[in-house]
């Protein structure tokens, strides 16, 4: 499955700690990331990661195109709640168009953590049914 990684400024060190404790399982999925948070997946574990660009510079546009062309199976988004975001319209659109597409989407450890064991007992299969995206 294509499982995209983003993470803002004051989460990296949280997502970067839960690829390293999920790591096992990422390995087992094709991972796409936004810039920043991508080189230091890359960086700290033995993951490889596609990245787009940083976030506000278009990554998580170019993460919700994916979602939009349903390319993408499942977001993984450590979000900062706490710190005005000058890119927040685009994270706002990203978030929706996972509404839009089903697309699973996490926005914090606990959820993220649920989604991954869900993965790995194959409750997300659903995604595969049907014809395969490009």
């Amino acid at each position: 499955m294509n499982i995209a990684l983003i993470a803002h400024d004051r989460k990296k060190d949280d997502l970067i700690q839960f690829a390293t404790a999920y790591e096992p399982i990422f390995a087992q999925h094709t991972l796409y990331a936004t810039g920043t948070t991508g080189q230091r997946v890359i960086d700290e574990t033995s993951l490889q990661v596609n990245r787009f660009r940083s976030g506000p510079l278009g990554g998580d546009q170019q993460i919700g195109a994916m979602v939009a062309q349903d390319k993408m199976d499942m977001v993984i988004f450590f979000r900062d709640p706490l710190t005005a975001q000058p890119h927040e319209p685009d994270v706002t659109a990203l978030i929706r168009l996972c509404d839009v597409y089903s697309i699973p989407l996490a926005t914090n450890m606990g959820t993220a953590e649920v989604l991954l064991k869900g993965l790995e007992e194959g409750f997300i299969d659903w995604r595969l049914l049907g014809e395969r995206r490009g």
